[in-house]
């Protein structure tokens, strides 16, 4: 097996930006009620990153593996290594996403790199995702996805150093990551994988001290933040990358800067000791 075979494989879905996930999300978010809260008006925008409402992998129960993903193979190569983690992805925003909109999302395998890590051999996959609006040949978003394929963890790990988050922040949100939130947040985007909800299969088999907050999640409660700080902000791009996972034993917290340019601002996530746990960057119009 040439796991290089892959680059290159497409696949197309369509969906319908509905009403109901963009309430629930809003309300999972803690948005005060009325207005939003309320299922939204067809033409009402997404905000960013709530693309991931949609599209959702629908796998029948009996093509799910052990982990709670769907088995390896199909449109993704089939990665021997059993941990499977999201990395951190990028986005260009061209043109709003809206309540009611049809949408179709082109997947593109565009690279896949293996590397040394601390705990042994890493394989990163690369895909790329692009959104369109009710067949509009133009992209409405463009998004690279980086996921990142482990082995499984040994008493010999050596575990990387952590790296201090930023001293000042002019925005915080402190997060309590309690079961309900990691189930919502799980419910409402299909995610099946067991570190986030499944206690006893994350500390037996991969050795996890609590429940895994999703990465997504975080990025999302990044992008939240600069909503409620700068809510008539346009994204014109976002980045972040996982630098430490965050677990459900500990509340965490969010934070922003804006350059005195006005067009970019840094986000983070750090965890209960102050530990850099997601590193972010908004550019605005």
């Amino acid at each position: 097996m040439n796991l290089q075979d892959w680059l290159g494989r497409s696949e197309t879905v369509h969906d319908t930006a509905t009403a109901t996930p963009f309430a629930a999300l809003t309300a999972t978010l803690d948005w005060p009620p009325g207005g939003l809260a309320q299922r939204p008006a067809d033409g009402t925008p997404l905000p960013p990153l709530w693309h991931w409402l949609y599209f959702l992998p629908i796998d029948r129960q009996s093509e799910i593996g052990a982990d709670g993903h769907v088995k390896r193979g199909g449109f993704l190569p089939p990665v021997p290594l059993p941990r499977r983690m999201w990395a951190g992805s990028d986005f260009a925003f061209h043109e709003p996403l809206r309540v009611g909109d049809a949408l179709s999302r082109t997947s593109t395998i565009v690279d896949i790199k293996e590397k040394p890590g601390r705990t042994g051999g890493l394989l990163f996959v690369r895909v790329r995702h692009e959104v369109r609006r009710q067949g509009v040949r133009a992209v409405a978003l463009t998004e690279h996805h980086n996921i990142v394929y482990r082995g499984a963890p040994t008493p010999n790990d050596v575990k990387p150093p952590p790296v201090a988050a930023p001293v000042q922040a002019v925005w915080a949100r402190r997060i309590v990551p309690d079961d309900v939130l990691l189930f919502r947040y799980s419910a409402l985007t299909f995610n099946g994988h067991r570190i986030h909800y499944d206690r006893k299969y994350g500390a037996e088999v991969e050795d996890y001290p609590g429940l895994v907050v999703h990465g997504p999640l975080i990025a999302t409660l990044l992008m939240d933040l600069l909503r409620h700080q700068l809510p008539g902000a346009t994204v014109l791009r976002f980045e972040f990358k996982a630098v430490r996972p965050t677990f459900d034993t500990h509340p965490f917290s969010v934070h922003g800067e804006p350059a005195a340019d006005g067009k970019t601002v840094r986000l983070w996530a750090q965890d209960h000791e102050g530990w850099l746990t997601m590193d972010a960057a908004a550019t605005l119009a």
